[in-house]
């Protein structure tokens, strides 16, 4: 990747009937398919720049759909810098649900690479943007916070980073045991969409926000800029990481809970 860069990689894949819903508008779920994988650069504080499309189909599939979904594929690369380079297609038996997977290269610099597993007992905890409510359609059009990881990690020491996929109620928790740390967490504090209870907000998932882990020092410096930096989107602070203890948080977005 270069001199003083490390090279990044990132594979995700959505299927029909857990991600999106038959009757998704086809350009939505392209551009979905896309933004799935950039939001985990987001969260290293790392660009994209190259992908890889596979894309399976049943054969009753119609070719519209299968070029509206190209569509959304290429408007989410091109908002992000990125391009789409190959990929596959491929047919399933009538009936089987589509399914779409990404594969992603980027890279970012040495010295901004932001992981699950640095934060420190003391740190605060922040997410940006609202939580909660994706379901109504947010889960097919979110922004993946490139720029905000990429902005955060070149000007600040952020200790770990992760975005929100299946919800703070579970993601928290899993970014608290890779540092080996516990946390405080203040329900109150967390920001909601419109119309969005605090459980919702914890536990809906696929928010694809960002959730970080910055010293109590930084944190002062970093409340005072982003309002200037990023006008338009929410900063919060929910909690903090502590030696140890955790509060008893269930719930989220499990890929393996049988559906109905």
């Amino acid at each position: 990747a270069g001199r003083g860069r490390v090279e990044l990689l990132k594979t995700d894949c959505i299927i029909c009937g857990v991600h999106f819903l038959p009757d998704a508008t086809p350009r939505k779920v392209g551009w979905k398919a896309v933004a799935r994988t950039l939001s985990d650069f987001a969260a290293m504080g790392g660009l994209p720049r190259h992908l890889l499309v596979t894309l399976a189909v049943p054969s009753d599939c119609q070719m519209r759909w299968v070029e509206d979904v190209y569509r959304g594929v290429n408007k989410c690369a091109r908002a992000f810098g990125c391009f789409v380079v190959g990929g596959e297609t491929s047919s399933l038996p009538a009936g089987a649900p589509v399914m779409i997977s990404v594969a992603g290269s980027g890279s970012a610099r040495r010295s901004q690479v932001v992981l699950r597993s640095g934060g420190r007992p003391g740190d605060l905890l922040f997410v940006t943007g609202r939580l909660g409510g994706s379901q109504r359609g947010r889960h097919l059009s979110f922004m993946p916070r490139l720029a905000e990881g990429d902005w955060l990690s070149r000007h600040f020491r952020v200790h770990a980073m992760m975005d929100l996929s299946d919800g703070l109620a579970m993601d928290l928790p899993r970014l608290a045991t890779a540092s080996k740390c516990g946390f405080r967490l203040d329900e109150n504090a967390v920001p909601r969409s419109r119309g969005v209870t605090v459980q919702e907000a914890l536990k809906d998932g696929e928010d694809y926000e960002l959730l970080f882990a910055i010293s109590e020092r930084s944190s002062r410096r970093l409340i005072a800029e982003w309002p200037e930096k990023f006008p338009g989107l929410k900063l919060t602070h929910v909690g903090a990481l502590a030696e140890e203890g955790a509060q008893g948080l269930s719930g989220g977005w499990d890929h393996f809970r049988e559906r109905a």
